[in-house]
């Protein structure tokens, strides 16, 4: 624990919703809900309109459908958010070389280390420099929260929400913890929570009381030794600045249970590549490739093979896969397929090419080896692909929330598709609410377009932050006096 609160936590607020919003001037002000938008789909973030009618992220959409009929659903647009992503952690590399991404969204920034803060007016005059530039330049807001240590920073900008800043002074952590839930713990989920409440503990200030053994025989020693010194408001993990990451990954669900084989393989393939995508993308490789399946019965079945050396040929990773998918059996259906790569090296296998080969020479040979024979000798034709519906195929290219560019009315976003036509609202970031006009899918003079950034003229920044307050070592250096609050 640090004696002054220089370890920054920063959200921002619904992310994916509010970037939507800043986007679309008719939606600001609006129920948002941003995820996948068929049967299956999931809420991926809502925006604080919709949150008040009851949705919240990791809600099945259909639910979110039935509480907010007139949200306006969208589809994600990756693309966007890497870019506002990518800004805001710009900003916090400038306060300082520990930075810890924890997703999109979301990082630490250890303050002290930046020699930007080593009290609490520095540390707060710094989190509210942070919050005013990420306005400025994202045209978002994000909740900052400042303590002594990593679980209270988070706790912090829990309690900022929404677009505030919050600091917790060292001292105050036991008194500000122990009417909260113990859910508000890391580590504390349902089961957990659950588990504990039969035990009669529902608040932190329950579990400091019951001590440390008696949590060592609820939940195990590791665990309840770990959850007895963060009810005290304990913490001693440092912000590490690299993160490295495990695996790359992609899965998609689908709508209606895949069936058939061929459109199976099909999937599968297609997934491989846009996991080597974000493999390259990340300039990694990896060793071992995995294939997840989940089935009708929501069973879900897992198959790995060890390359002989890292990879991120596609030829490679597809062909693995392939080789895997053989191995499982999908009759019944399948609602969800995955393809991973792990054993990540940030080097690659010398001999691709041979590599390569040899995963299609095995390929070929097993397919020859189990390819039924027709009695004249000639090899039966496999089964065709069931034919995408063109109202999937539209909505495939046409979704919603997605940018869109028309010869004659400029930029816009699709609203909704479906009997062969696709609805446009054409306004731009900076603009008053646009008109909506619908066109034939087909149109040729209506074409995918890529985001506009949220803001028209965003302001230099590139001294910042220099023009902060001083931190106190900093003032002192210079033979200036303390930080103002």
């Amino acid at each position: 624990m640090r004696p002054a609160p220089t370890i920054l936590h920063l959200d921002m607020d619904a992310f994916y919703a509010s970037a939507e919003q800043a986007a679309k001037p008719s939606l600001r002000g609006k129920a948002v809900v941003v995820g996948g938008l068929g049967p299956r789909g999931v809420v991926a973030t809502a925006s604080y309109e919709a949150r008040r009618l009851g949705v919240h992220s990791a809600m099945p959409t259909a639910q979110a459908r039935r509480l907010a009929p007139n949200a306006a659903y969208l589809v994600p647009r990756f693309s966007l958010y890497r870019t506002v992503s990518d800004q805001v952690m710009e900003l916090l590399g400038r306060l300082s070389p520990l930075v810890e991404p924890l997703s999109l969204d979301e990082a630490f920034v250890d303050l002290e280390a930046g020699g930007k803060a080593d009290d609490s007016a520095s540390a707060r005059a710094t989190g509210e420099g942070l919050r005013a530039a990420i306005r400025a330049v994202t045209g978002l807001s994000g909740s900052v929260g400042l303590a002594g240590s990593k679980m209270l920073a988070k706790i912090a900008s829990e309690e900022a929400k929404p677009d505030g800043l919050f600091v917790i002074e060292p001292g105050t952590e036991r008194e500000l913890l122990a009417p909260m839930s113990v859910r508000i713990l890391p580590g504390v989920g349902p089961a957990t929570g659950d588990h504990l409440r039969r035990a009669g503990m529902t608040t932190v200030h329950d579990l400091a009381e019951a001590g440390e053994a008696e949590l060592v025989r609820l939940v195990g020693k590791a665990h309840g030794h770990g959850l007895y010194r963060m009810a005290l408001g304990l913490d001693d993990r440092p912000v590490v600045a690299e993160r490295d990451a495990k695996s790359v990954s992609v899965e998609d669900t689908f709508d209606v249970d895949l069936h058939d084989r061929v459109r199976v393989r099909a999937e599968v393939e297609r997934l491989a590549v846009r996991c080597v995508e974000r493999l390259r993308g990340a300039d990694r490789s990896g060793r071992t490739v995995v294939l997840k399946v989940r089935r009708y019965d929501f069973s879900t079945l897992t198959r790995s093979e060890t390359l002989r050396g890292p990879t991120d040929d596609p030829t490679v990773v597809r062909e693995a896969a392939g080789r895997l998918l053989e191995s499982v059996d999908t009759t019944g259906g399948v609602r969800l397929l995955g393809v991973g790569v792990t054993g990540l090296a940030d080097y690659t296998q010398e001999d691709l090419f041979a590599q390569a080969a040899d995963a299609r020479e095995l390929a070929q040979r097993t397919q020859e080896q189990r390819a039924p024979v027709e009695e004249d000798g000639g090899e039966e034709a496999a089964p065709e692909a069931e034919p995408d519906s063109a109202e999937l195929l539209a909505a495939r290219r046409w979704p919603a929330g997605h940018d869109v560019r028309h010869e004659e009315h400029g930029h816009g976003w699709v609203q909704g598709s479906g009997i062969g036509r696709v609805t446009v609202r054409f306004e731009e970031p900076w603009s008053a609410p646009g008109r909506v006009l619908t066109f034939r899918i087909d149109d040729p003079l209506l074409l995918p377009a890529d985001p506009l950034p949220l803001v028209r003229e965003a302001p230099d920044y590139s001294s910042w932050p220099a023009s902060l307050p001083k931190s106190r070592s900093d003032a002192e250096s210079s033979g200036g006096g303390e930080s103002s609050p």
